[in-house]
């Protein structure tokens, strides 16, 4: 049988009870102790709980049964008769602010830190496996090493940055932690340079043939033209824009015979008004047409350019003339003798074309101010209006220290693609690539020369982020009168002219701090001429993504 509670409590539980009531009492005592404004608000009775308390409870309770039915009344109790505000109102110091983003800031530069410690560790660790013989140059393990140098630096500013208080800088340049800087400028070696006197005859002749290619090819057949010119003591004649471009618009050809100080260079229109035959013929008349190549077609001239010369009042005299079998395909090493031997001519107007394939002297031609001797830097720059306005340019939109671009898109794909391996890079391995060279120059903007679409220039611009901040991609914009970096173009007639836009997109290329090229690209390799000549040429110059094949390639069609 379960006995029936007593209506009286036994001892324990009355001591038990009696427990409970002094120990909330002593808590509610505790809390009106703490502040003296806590007296003046008001309070429940506790003798006069106790007692109702003792009258009321008849039940026979556990100790724990207590607990539970009397430890959350006293609990609400004291809640309602308790203003809290008082005891969670304490004014935090401003300091204890302060230490706290500090303190978040140091944590998060010591995950940045750790990360980037894990990254130098794995690129330390890919360092080290590689062997000599993939490391193939000194320029390799210089580049490799100084970046890890550049990371060691971001980590660095990582540790540094939460206590930065100012324009806190680590000390020393990056490039000062190489011999020399990490992208020196080339030294031109004038002392050695091997030269040829061009000192021609007034009256004998070489007209320029140049038709394969355009305005960046003909510019380099030009320059061999001058070197042949030069070996076979004859005035070379600039083709007529009516045949060829217009080359006065791009190019001070007056400045040429500047450099050489004798006339060595005159223009189709002068030539035309001291040509001797034509005062008597009323034409002009090439002597002899002589062709460097004569694989697939004799001189690259095909009908079309016969009619253009015709048109202009020239007439040739015999045959295309060959004297050699050579093949553009496969250009053979050829010597200055035998340029001489082969070309000489006692005829007063000659012409040979096309040379821009022509593989003769190739040291000599590429060596810093090209084969002729010369008082300049270079013979054939951007002509004054073309080189002001680079300049006006660069001091608007990009400062000194810059990288320029010649990214290489429209019609590139397929020709990179019959090559082996392709010169084409999808954008994401190219943006890689590009952001690798940012580490070492460390230039703010860059520089883009560029026939990409939209879509694509958008893409690499987006993926061109270096320690969280993107580096810019600056376009030469469309004219706006409120800018005057190209007012110059605009006053004498040569705005809006493609091939003057193209010459200064090489002349702003040819000022950088480093150049990024296109492999296979006569657009390139005309900003290399420049950069040599005008010793603006750096160690770190380079082709996109060089000693790289690309991630992916199309199947052929």
């Amino acid at each position: 049988m379960v006995k029936e509670s007593s209506s009286s409590s036994s001892p324990d539980e009355e001591a038990d009870i009696q427990n409970l009531l002094e120990e909330s009492d002593s808590q509610i005592n505790q809390f009106r102790g703490s502040d003296a404004a806590a007296e003046q608000r008001p309070t429940f009775d506790v003798e006069s709980l106790r007692s109702r308390l003792r009258r009321s409870l008849k039940l026979n309770l556990t100790k724990k049964q207590s607990i539970v039915i009397f430890l959350p009344i006293v609990i609400i109790l004291i809640y309602l008769s308790t203003d809290f505000s008082n005891y969670f109102s304490v004014k935090v110091p401003d300091s204890v602010f302060r230490s706290n983003t500090l303190s978040g800031r140091a944590h998060e530069s010591d995950l940045q830190a750790l990360y980037l410690l894990r990254k130098q560790e794995i690129d330390l660790f890919s360092l080290w496996n590689h062997t000599l013989s993939n490391l193939s140059t000194i320029e390799d393990v210089k580049s490799a090493v100084f970046r890890q140098v550049s990371l060691n630096r971001q980590i660095q500013s990582a540790l540094l940055s939460p206590h930065k208080t100012g324009n806190v800088e680590l000390g020393g340049s990056l490039g000062g932690y190489l011999a020399g800087g990490s992208c020196r400028k080339i030294d031109r070696k004038l002392n050695g340079r091997r030269t040829i006197q061009w000192k021609p005859r007034p009256d004998k002749f070489l007209f320029a043939i140049c038709l394969s290619g355009q305005m960046s090819n003909h510019l380099i057949c030009l320059e061999k033209h001058m070197f042949f010119a030069a070996l076979l003591n004859r005035v070379l004649v600039i083709p007529s824009h009516r045949f060829d471009y217009h080359y006065s618009r791009i190019i001070d050809i007056d400045r040429i015979n500047t450099c050489l100080g004798r006339t060595v260079v005159v223009s189709f229109e002068e030539f035309w008004k001291k040509d001797k035959n034509r005062k008597k013929h009323h034409h002009v008349h090439i002597d002899r047409f002589i062709c460097y190549f004569s694989i697939p077609e004799p001189c690259y001239v095909d009908k079309e350019h016969v009619t253009k010369l015709k048109a202009l009042g020239i007439t040739i005299g015999g045959k295309l003339d060959t004297p050699w079998e050579e093949d553009i395909a496969r250009p053979s090493n050829k010597t200055a003798e035998e340029v001489e031997t082969n070309f000489r001519s006692d005829d007063d107007v000659i012409a040979i074309g096309d040379v821009f394939y022509a593989n003769v002297e190739r040291e000599w031609v590429m060596q810093p101010g090209g084969p002729v001797a010369h008082k300049c830097k270079t013979l054939i720059e951007p002509n004054r209006l073309i080189l002001l306005t680079a300049q006006r340019f660069i001091q608007t939109f990009l400062g000194k220290n810059f990288i320029s671009l010649h990214f290489r898109r429209h019609g590139f794909l397929k020709f990179c693609n019959a090559k082996n391996p392709s010169c084409f890079y999808p954008i994401p391995q190219a943006a890689n690539c590009i952001t690798r060279l940012i580490e070492k120059v460390e230039a703010p903007v860059i520089y883009l020369s560029t026939d990409a679409a939209e879509s694509e220039t958008g893409l690499l611009q987006s993926l061109l982020i270096l320690n969280g901040k993107t580096i810019p991609l600056v376009k030469r914009p469309a004219r706006d009168s409120a800018e005057k970096w190209d007012a110059l173009l605009y006053r004498h007639g040569l705005e809006g002219d493609s091939q003057v836009e193209a010459m200064l997109d090489k002349t702003i290329c040819a000022m950088s701090s480093v150049f990024i090229g296109a492999s296979g690209s006569t657009f390139t390799e005309d900003i290399l001429r420049l950069r040599k000549d005008w010793g603006t040429a750096s160690e770190c110059d380079e082709y996109l993504c060089a000693n790289e094949q690309p991630n992916f390639v199309a199947d052929h069609e």
